[in-house]
C-alpha cells in the first residue's frame, strides 16, 4: 500500500521531534556556508579586486608616448590625455579617440603587456 502525504507528515513530525539542542540551535548547517562563503572570497572576490585595481592603476598613470593596445585589438602609441579621454596614433596620420576604459593593456618597450590577464593552467 501506499504511504499517503498524512503518514508521511507524521514520519517526519516524529523524526524531528528527537534532534538534540545542536541541531535545534542551526550552528552545524552554517559552518558549512560559512566555509563555502569564505571560499569563495579568497578564490574568486579578492583576486579579481587585486586585478582590478591594477587595472586602474596602470589606467590612472597613462601618459603620452605610452604603447597601448585597446579592447579592440587596436595597438598605438598615446599622443594626447584628456581626461576621460586618449587620442592613440594608430598609424602615420591616424588618430583615433578612445575612452580611457577601453584600453585593455599598456605596453612597455619590448612589446610585452604591463596590465595584462593572469597566466591560467590548462
Amino acid at each position: 500500500m501506499l504511504p499517503t502525504l498524512a503518514s508521511l507528515a507524521f514520519l517526519l513530525q516524529t523524526e524531528g521531534a528527537t534532534t538534540d539542542a545542536a541541531e535545534a540551535s542551526g550552528l552545524p548547517m552554517w559552518v558549512p556556508l560559512v566555509a563555502m562563503g569564505a571560499i569563495f572570497y579568497f578564490l574568486l572576490i579578492a583576486p579579481e579586486r587585486k586585478q582590478r585595481k591594477l587595472r586602474q592603476q596602470v589606467l590612472d598613470e597613462l601618459k603620452k608616448d605610452d604603447q597601448v593596445m585597446t579592447t579592440g585589438g587596436i595597438y598605438g602609441r598615446v599622443t594626447k590625455v584628456d581626461g576621460p579621454k586618449v587620442t592613440v596614433q594608430v598609424s602615420d596620420g591616424v588618430r583615433m579617440q578612445f575612452s580611457r576604459q577601453a584600453i585593455q593593456s599598456v605596453m612597455d618597450e619590448d612589446g610585452t603587456p604591463l596590465l595584462a590577464e593572469p597566466a591560467r593552467k590548462a
